[in-house]
């Protein structure tokens, strides 16, 4: 399993992590035989939030882990913290060490490797959000600290609060969720896809040295499916398998390998909780597409050059 620096961090993290938000549908005894396969894999990197599951997915993935082949001192684990359900953002400094504490527990650990605010709260004082992660970096209970879904400006303005360096971004990113690079290849054009919605996530992370990690990879729109295998998109899916045939991998491997094939050095959030999907997903993390598959792939998903 090729492994990727995180950040300005001194964390050697796995190309693909193991997302648990879907663990809470599993008993212990599951949950166990997909820490371990993901252990065999060479993924050392798990990541949670206080709300999958209503917070069971954290509790299943702390039960199993007591029970895996694989140790805590062998993982990095990160959660992420901010939202409450239905309700609101909350960025207070009492929300996010209330929201460290309860994930804590529920991974039965004593410390998280990374700590995420989940999306970003329109009411947020960076220098509240500061006070907070000090806290939980003087006590031990935080390591490295991130974001999730924020836009430069956002990063920046929080970042100038912090005594920490922030060294993640988690954003939606795949074949078939390309905003983020799309408007930079339409550069001086009035298309539609020449229009910026979230600002230079990719650019300014690359020169920040922040690794993006791209979360639901396989999914197009926003939680709308998988593009996978859907009869809505036959040209992509033959092209993928066409690749897919030629690297004797399957076409999840595939989609893996154009997310790792961008030299922003991504790292991808692997959701599936099915052992033999984990171990086909992961795969493209060993295939290295050319310059041509990679636009090829682009182009089959419906994309254009100017």
């Amino acid at each position: 399993m090729k492994t990727i620096n995180l950040g300005h961090s001194n964390i050697q993290a796995s190309s693909v992590a193991l997302g648990i938000m879907r663990m809470d549908a599993l008993d212990v005894a599951q949950a166990t035989k997909v820490i371990d396969t993901a252990a065999d894999l060479g993924i050392n990197y798990v990541d949670s939030a206080d709300i999958y599951g209503g917070g069971q997915s954290s509790t299943i993935f702390g039960q199993a882990l007591k029970q895996a082949h694989v140790s805590r001192d062998q993982l990095y684990i990160q959660s992420k913290g901010g939202i409450v359900p239905g309700k609101r953002y909350d960025f207070s400094k009492q929300h996010i060490l209330a929201a460290v504490d309860g994930e804590l527990q529920r991974l039965g650990v004593d410390y998280l490797d990374t700590f995420l605010l989940h999306r970003p709260d329109a009411l947020m004082e960076p220098e509240e959000v500061a006070a907070a992660f000090d806290k939980l970096q003087t006590s031990g209970k935080v390591r490295h600290f991130g974001v999730s879904n924020f836009n430069p400006m956002q990063v920046d303005m929080l970042q100038a609060a912090l005594n920490q360096r922030l060294i993640i971004n988690q954003l939606q990113f795949g074949i078939m969720h390309t905003g983020a690079i799309d408007f930079g290849l339409h550069t001086n054009m009035q298309d539609e896809r020449s229009l910026n919605h979230d600002g230079e996530m990719i650019e300014y992370s690359r020169l920040h040295k922040m690794t993006i990690q791209a979360w639901s990879p396989y999914q197009y729109g926003n939680f709308a499916g998988i593009f996978l295998d859907n009869p809505k998109f036959p040209e992509l899916n033959n092209a993928m398998q066409a690749l897919a045939d030629e690297k004797q991998v399957t076409k999840s491997a595939i989609a893996t390998a154009w997310i790792l094939r961008h030299p922003a050095h991504f790292q991808v959030v692997l959701g599936t909780m099915n052992p033999e999907h984990l171990a086909q997903n992961a795969a493209g993390a060993d295939v290295t597409l050319s310059r041509q598959e990679w636009y090829d792939i682009y182009f089959a998903a419906g994309n254009d050059l100017p």
